[in-house]
Formats: structure tokens, C-alpha cells, sequence
């Protein structure tokens, strides 16, 4: 205001470095959403004047998913919806930007747990079997695909459980209590009681790339140990998303099996778990013993 010109070796009158960098991440983020297919990582280091590694672990510090990662995760949140809205299958190919429907079946049933036509059907000729029992912390409900465990939930009572089931999957074949799968909410039930020993059963996990980062990493935590969400979010390598760890943790259907219980509070104390957190204090107490 009094003429001066701006320092030109702090330059206060120009963003800082740091938001520079950002604009430069959410640009590659907008390039790679507004793509048809997923741009090279050369093509998105030139797009942001940066060499090929240095984009390549930025884009990673500050998304916490690699470049491939958030064009897989896209790619994936483009096919839901286009199963949801389209009138075909078919159109939903052309909609999520593939051009062959062998490519589109090969990324849509990863990214899905079924085919195509099943998800857009509401599950429909997918076969789940679940079990429900009960437990020390309550009554629980074990579900399992063809792929693998997919849902354990815990609550007071069996009925809202199976309706929380239903509700994912409104079309698909639920068979309950079949004497085959006793045996699974068996060793559900004594992951529950005895945490540490494991399911030792394979898992159908579905979330998106982030939530999926932040699972592996409670899966990294030994029994008998916990970890603040803000060390979480450090281990993923994104220390400033707390928050959205904590809902990553909110949004897991594994309860036990993908140990959530073990994130506490910076100050050592006891929050929300989606299952109570008395449930939590006493998985804690257990794996402690």
C-alpha cells in the first residue's frame, strides 16, 4: 500500500509453496477424473512440472493412495453409478469410460463382489450365507460370500442385524442358519471371545481405496497393542486426515476381524466404536489378559 515492491525472496504476495503443491495434486486429481483412461504417470508429472518420482510420492503423501490407486478408485465409483443409473449394461460400459466389455468386467467384478448385472440388480442371484449367534458381547451375525467372510456384526438383538444385511443387498439369496455354515459363526464367535487368535478365514473386504489403507493398517497392529487415530493417519502416510480415519474406522462391517477396537484417543482414553464402547473395552481387556 505504500508503493514498496514485494520481497522477491519470500514473495508474500504469491501463494506459498505448499498450497502451489496442492493446486498441483488436485489438478492431477481433476486429470484423472475427467480422463476416459487412467493418463500415464509421466503425463501427470508434466502436467505439474514435477519430475516422475517426486509427483509420484507427493501425490502419495497427500492423498494417501498412489496416483494408480485413485484411478482404480475412481474408475470403481464410476461403474456403481453407472449400473445405477443406466438402462443397460451395456450403456453402463460406455458410461464408465470403458471401450471393451471385456476390460469393463475384468475391473467391475474387483471392484464390485459380483458381476455387472448382479449389482445392478441389487445382488440378485448372489448367493450369502449368514449365521447368527450369540456371544459375550451380545448376539452376532457372520455373513460370507463365495469370496469370503463379509460381514460380522455385532448388536442386543438378531433381527436388526439380518435387516442391516438385507438393506445392502435387498435382491440377493440370503440363506440363514444352514447347518454348514454353523461352523462359521463358530469361529466367529471365538475370534470375539479370544481376539488375538485370528479368523484364519479369508475376508470379501469392499471399501474404497482410502478406507482400504487405513483397514490394512489396523490389521498391522498386534493384539494386545493400540493406536491413536492420529497414528494411524501417520502410518498411511496422510497425518492430517484424523478425521477421515476415524470415519474409515466407523465405516468397517468386520467387526474383531479388522480390529477397530484397538484405535483409541490421543490421550490414551476410549471413544466411539460402532458396535458400543463398552464392546470395545472389553475386546481390549480381553487381548490384554
Amino acid at each position: 500500500m505504500a508503493g514498496f515492491r514485494a520481497c522477491k525472496r519470500c514473495k508474500p504476495n504469491e501463494l506459498g509453496l505448499a498450497h502451489e503443491i496442492a493446486a498441483k495434486i488436485a489438478k492431477a486429481c481433476r486429470l484423472i477424473e475427467e480422463s476416459e483412461n487412467a493418463p500415464s504417470l509421466d503425463m501427470l508429472a508434466a502436467q505439474t512440472d514435477m519430475s516422475r518420482f517426486h509427483f509420484h510420492r507427493t501425490f502419495k503423501s497427500m492423498t494417501g493412495v498412489t496416483p494408480a490407486q485413485y484411478a482404480s478408485a475412481h474408475r470403481a465409483a464410476r461403474v456403481r453409478h453407472s449400473l445405477e443409473t443406466s438402462a443397460t449394461v451395456t450403456d453402463a460400459i460406455y458410461e464408465a469410460g470403458f471401450h471393451s466389455s471385456s476390460r469393463f468386467y475384468e475391473k467391475a467384478d474387483r471392484a464390485l463382489g459380483m458381476t455387472p448385472k448382479q449389482y445392478r440388480a441389487g445382488g440378485e442371484k448372489v448367493t450369502m450365507y449368514f449365521a447368527v449367534g450369540a456371544c459375550s458381547l451380545g448376539t452376532i451375525l457372520a455373513a460370507q460370500t463365495e469370496r469370503g467372510v463379509c460381514a460380522i456384526l455385532l448388536g442386543d438383538e438378531a433381527e436388526p442385524l439380518v435387516h442391516e444385511l438385507q438393506d445392502r443387498f435387498p435382491r440377493a439369496t440370503l440363506v440363514g442358519d444352514a447347518p454348514e455354515y454353523q461352523e462359521l459363526v463358530a469361529k466367529v464367535v471365538g475370534l470375539v471371545e479370544n481376539p488375538g487368535y485370528g479368523l484364519g478365514l479369508p475376508l470379501d473386504i469392499q471399501g474404497t481405496a482410502f478406507q482400504k489403507r487405513v483397514w490394512t493398517a489396523l490389521q498391522q497392529l498386534p493384539p494386545g497393542t493400540t493406536a491413536s487415530y492420529s497414528e494411524i493417519a501417520a502410518a498411511i502416510g496422510m497425518p492430517k486426515a484424523v478425521r477421515a480415519v476415524a470415519q474409515a474406522c466407523g465405516a468397517n462391517s468386520l467387526a474383531v476381524a479388522i480390529p477397530c477396537h484397538r484405535v483409541i484417543r490421543s490421550d490414551g482414553s476410549l471413544c466411539g466404536y460402532r458396535w458400543g464402547v463398552e464392546r470395545k473395552r472389553a475386546l481390549l481387556q480381553r487381548e490384554t489378559r
